[in-house]
């Protein structure tokens, strides 16, 4: 073969090699998503905690469409958001919404009043939060403090109202104090800035002691809680992270510089509040959005409790898996987003 032969067929040769390269590392990139993607997948069910919702949308590649079951569409009417309280410890209440409107709202009861995490909406707040109240047998009047675990309209729209007809007081974080001033949502279904929390803030009322965290990520300042529950001569802790996913920017307000920053900044205080919630003994998962984690399973679950079985609440298990699922699915979208993956 002559020289020049042999020159063309390295020429060849390396031109090929630097072809394949690319997509060896995509393929490598792609298996490192779909390990995460497996990771999540084994963590997502569980019976009484079911998170293949969360898994679904969580693990959706970018422009894929979603597999997880849709909700029918938000009504402002009573049908379209009415659910019933419903205890669920000795001291906390689910005054949230229906699956459709899909809005978490706890009652913690203590020896000197009531902490409510979150509000819902200006529309369903007196229905579910007040007459809720007075349905299980106590007064929305005993409503002394609403921890807003963001500065989105579903946390807080409904707390001008707690604030103007039962004097609670509203306690969110400067940064969403802050995002919550700025953002485009109504102006006339926003609070006055109240109390500001800080990370490992301690809120006593009575008997009771909350913790909160600021776990930024779905926004600048999200709060995460750690809630002291009890069940006859049993206690436990509940764990609520105050977020879903990761947020880049709503409501024109952006909150990082990039999508890498927030999933990143998301991870971490997940990981974090995750450690800090299992080293003190949680054991009970609170969301903040009941289909998430099929709230009203367990809570048909718990009507047929028998006395002394087990609480469909309780399981560290499913904290865990929880935070199995949203980191893992994080990590593949980190990979995706850097071009590892198919879109």
């Amino acid at each position: 073969m002559s020289r020049y032969a042999i020159l063309a067929l390295c020429a060849i040769l390396l031109f090929a090699g630097g072809m394949m390269a690319p997509d060896a590392e995509a393929q490598g990139q792609e298996a490192m998503a779909n390990a995460h993607v497996a990771a999540a997948r084994a963590a997502a069910y569980r019976p009484w905690h079911d998170y293949s919702e969360t898994f679904a949308t969580m693990c959706r590649q970018p422009g894929e469409t979603s597999t997880a079951p849709r909700a029918p569409g938000r009504s402002h009417e009573p049908y379209g958001w009415y659910a019933e309280p419903t205890q669920v410890f000795d001291n906390l209440y689910y005054l949230g919404s229906s699956y459709g409107d899909n809005q978490a709202v706890w009652a913690v009861t203590t020896s000197e009043g009531i902490i409510l995490i979150d509000s819902g909406y200006e529309y369903s707040v007196a229905g579910l939060v007040g007459d809720g109240l007075r349905k299980v047998g106590l007064d929305p009047n005993d409503i002394e403090y609403a921890i807003l675990s963001h500065a989105h309209g579903d946390r807080y729209f409904g707390s001008k109202y707690l604030k103007e007809t039962f004097n609670t007081r509203l306690i969110m974080s400067e940064a969403d104090w802050d995002v919550m001033a700025r953002s485009s949502e109504p102006a006339e279904l926003k609070p006055a800035k109240d109390m500001v929390a800080t990370d490992g803030m301690k809120l006593t009322l009575g008997d009771t002691t909350l913790t909160l965290y600021i776990t930024p990520g779905h926004t600048p300042g999200t709060i995460s809680t750690l809630v002291p529950l009890k069940d006859g001569n049993a206690t436990h802790l509940g764990y609520l992270l105050g977020g879903r996913g990761w947020s880049l920017e709503r409501y024109e307000i952006q909150y990082y510089a990039d999508e890498e920053e927030a999933i990143r900044t998301w991870i971490a205080s997940i990981k974090r509040f995750n450690d800090i919630a299992l080293r003190e003994g949680a054991d009970v998962f609170l969301t903040i959005h009941p289909q998430h984690d099929r709230v009203f399973e367990r809570l048909t679950a718990l009507k047929f409790r028998t006395p002394g079985g087990p609480h469909p609440f309780v399981g560290q298990e499913a904290i865990r898996n929880h935070t199995t699922i949203m980191i893992e699915c994080m990590e593949a979208q980190s990979i995706w987003r850097a071009g590892g993956g198919s879109n």
